[in-house]
């Protein structure tokens, strides 16, 4: 008998019921040809991902923080996110944090039960004080994780804005949360590994609302990443490569410029481009919320 009620991402593909008398070429190519499905799923909620952006900067640019919340495949998936933030955008690590059902010795071997437990998911938020300002934003393929699904319910007692990210339509998380972005991937290769198609449109839109939430922070400038902190060579390397095209000065000059800018990019390419100290730089930046188009623009 078949199972009745399964979500969308726990069913049987019909394309793939063979999949173990294929050849390896005919796997992977099977595998490619349904990852190309991912990204058509995504064009569908653009709109609703775009409100979430909208929901994560404003909370961040008022002081407020921002969290991702899941287990398993999705929890990971938004630690990982969340914490190349801090050396791409020069993020404090405590404005978007990531909440991982079972803790950090999740990240590398699964914590029985944890994502059963909804409790958790309150108490989590609980213990970083989340408030009524601060975002959540609950990540789970199937929809109905209960350690994300208590969370967003706590979110919403408070008045907390929230999100659900989900592969699945019609789910308790989604109506849980005041935005649904629900990209349908459809069942996996693989029966239920939503590590698969779930998990790559989870890493994708993830992609989207932290990038685009930072854009709209000011930590980027056309589309180079004006905040990355230089805190190794190769960091050190991309921030003067920034200021030099930026300036347009020479490697050398856009070095200089970032020592005295105590390796502050943004800092430095404003004492570039307007020939300022670096106080004076940073009076304009602070001026303009951190925007260099806006701290140029403007004495």
């Amino acid at each position: 008998m078949k199972p009745t009620n399964l979500p969308t991402t726990e069913s049987r593909n019909p394309l793939s019921m063979g999949l173990d008398s294929l050849s390896t070429l005919q796997m992977v190519q099977l595998m490619n040809q349904q990852d190309a499905t991912v990204p058509v799923a995504i064009a569908q909620v653009l709109p609703q991902i775009a409100q979430v952006v909208e929901m994560m900067a404003t909370a961040l640019a008022a002081g407020h923080r921002a969290f991702y919340q899941g287990a398993g495949t999705s929890g990971r998936l938004a630690v990982l996110d969340a914490v190349e933030l801090l050396p791409t955008f020069r993020l404090e690590p405590d404005r978007v944090i990531p909440l991982l059902a079972g803790g950090d010795a999740a990240m590398m071997r699964s914590v029985e039960g944890a994502e059963d437990d909804a409790a958790l998911g309150r108490a989590d938020l609980a213990h970083h004080n989340f408030g009524q300002n601060d975002v959540l934003i609950g990540v789970a393929a199937s929809g109905r994780t209960p350690y994300a699904l208590g969370g967003l319910r706590y979110a919403a007692e408070l008045g907390a804005g929230s999100a659900a990210l989900v592969c699945n339509a019609g789910s308790s998380m989604s109506a849980a949360a005041q935005i649904a972005i629900e990209v349908v991937v459809g069942p996996e290769v693989l029966t239920g590994s939503t590590r698969l198609k779930a998990g790559t449109a989870q890493k994708l839109v993830l992609n989207m609302l932290s990038t685009c939430t930072m854009v709209k922070l000011g930590k980027v400038y056309e589309n180079l990443m004006v905040d990355v902190n230089p805190s190794n060579q190769k960091l050190r390397q991309r921030a003067a490569r920034i200021v030099s095209e930026i300036t347009g000065l020479a490697g050398e000059e856009a070095t200089t410029l970032l020592i005295a800018a105590d390796w502050e990019v943004k800092t430095a390419v404003v004492m570039g481009l307007l020939d300022v100290s670096a106080a004076e730089a940073r009076r304009r930046l602070a001026a303009a919320n951190g925007h260099i188009r806006r701290a140029l623009e403007n004495p």
